[in-house]
């Protein structure tokens, strides 16, 4: 779930894993092991997920389909 949602996120925004990565300061071998689903990402990454992507955890982890963030 959390994987595509991950490539969902991508290619709406225009974006490679090496991009992501390099944006982010996350390791692009982190980044595969999410899009193959191998692992999740912890709070920490998940937050940084969050403000680039400009949606809300809840979202990124399939717990809902709106992507807002409610504030």
């Amino acid at each position: 779930m959390f994987s595509d949602i991950l490539e969902h996120l991508l290619q709406q925004k225009g974006v490679t894993a090496y991009k992501l990565a390099k944006d982010t300061g996350i390791s692009e071998a982190l980044i595969s092991n999410w899009r193959s689903g191998r692992q999740l990402p912890k709070y920490d990454s998940l937050n940084i997920l969050c403000d680039y992507f400009g949606c809300s955890g809840d979202y990124l982890l399939g717990r809902t389909e709106k992507p807002e963030v409610n504030r």
